[in-house]
């Protein structure tokens, strides 16, 4: 059996309640709301393949802050030995060899899975090596949890197994079309993870989100190349980059230019963990992550001048192939059914979170 709290995995949870947990009193027994920060009452021991990058970083830093045990594998290939939160057993190991993932997976009660390549462009002119990494990946964590007896995963999938989506926001059952080879790698594994789930009995949630943004735990966004939004113009107000391109000011939007949904990186690491009590053995959940309404790219910029007090220099281009005007993903089925919900869904508090973090980390930028 899991070292995981019964409670925080009820079978049914009517809408918009949180479960409840029954506290005997001299008055009898009462019944009273979990608290935002989930209660478990026995630590769990959690692989976090990836744990050395942004997102696995603060996820591991909120699982230890919660008293759980962790271990990160990571092949420092994107991630940093600097971002491994102190308190957690780190091995240096590759997710595409199988050997690695089995010998970081003895003993733990859960996995969650960050490990892949997310480089959009990149997987049109290097599709195979996503599907190695992102696809190959998954399934030699699927069978190390068969081998080590591990039955719990949450994987870190994507909004971008939906494609162009046909009504925004996107729900769950949305048609998954994705436009590119990283969107088609990633619902790849999410397949695998299914038919692994009804043939062995693992419980497994997978978690997909466009925007991740914000830094918690000292931990924040430090890609090399930077390809996101809000650390681009965050380097630009830094004064490390000339200036923030706009890719597209004519789409169909108040203000002509794309509409992205973004989650502060503190709310996504709460949803990892409510996740990992979500599933039932045999059974794969599938969940969408947003923060209920979308910036457009002028919006993110005019929040950094004011966060930043700096006139962030701008230059207008055409847009770009293959990008949607809005996508923004619905979180009314994780709301409902594990009762997650943003609690930092402000724009200028996820770009002040991710300056105060730039600011602390300069020599980590490039």
């Amino acid at each position: 059996m899991w070292g995981f709290d019964a409670r925080l995995a009820p079978d049914r949870v009517t809408l918009g309640e949180r479960p409840s947990v029954t506290s005997s009193t001299a008055g009898g027994a009462e019944t009273r709301r979990l608290p935002v920060r989930p209660l478990t009452s026995a630590a769990m021991r959690t692989l976090v393949i990836g744990g050395a990058g942004y997102i696995g970083s603060v996820v591991s830093s909120y699982l230890i802050a919660e008293g759980h045990e962790v271990i990160v594998l990571d092949d420092l290939s994107k991630g940093h030995d600097w971002a491994v939160p102190d308190g957690a057993d780190f091995v240096r190991g590759d997710v595409t060899c199988l050997d690695d993932v089995v010998g970081a997976m003895r003993g733990c009660d859960s996995v969650m899975h960050f490990a892949a390549l997310s480089l959009v462009g990149e997987s049109m002119t290097d599709p195979l090596r996503y599907f190695r990494v992102n696809v190959g990946g998954t399934v030699n964590v699927l069978d190390a949890m068969t081998l080590t007896g591990c039955s719990r995963l949450v994987f870190s999938s994507t909004a971008a197994t939906y494609g162009e989506p046909e009504s925004v926001p996107i729900l769950e059952s949305a048609p998954t079309r994705p436009t590119n080879a990283y969107g088609a790698a990633k619902l790849a594994a999410d397949h695998a993870i299914s038919f692994a789930c009804a043939a062995s009995g693992l419980a497994a949630t997978s978690l997909r989100y466009f925007n991740v943004a914000g830094a918690a735990y000292g931990c924040g966004e430090d890609h090399d190349p930077e390809t996101h939004l809000i650390p681009l113009v965050l380097q630009a107000a830094a004064r490390t980059r000339p200036h923030i391109s706009v890719y597209g000011t004519d789409y169909p939007t108040p203000d002509g230019t794309a509409i992205r949904d973004y989650i502060h990186v503190a709310d996504l690491a709460r949803a990892h963990l409510l996740a990992l009590g979500g599933a039932e053995p045999g059974e794969h959940r599938v969940y969408n992550l947003g923060n209920g309404r979308g910036f457009s790219v002028r919006e993110v910029i005019d929040a950094a001048r004011l966060v930043t007090g700096v006139d962030i220099p701008v230059v207008e281009s055409d847009r770009r192939a293959g990008d949607p005007a809005v996508l923004v993903a619905s979180s009314t089925r994780i709301q409902a059914e594990l009762g997650w919900s943003p609690q930092l869904p402000d724009l200028e508090t996820m770009i002040g979170d991710a300056w105060a973090f730039a600011q602390t980390h300069p020599d980590h930028h490039h």
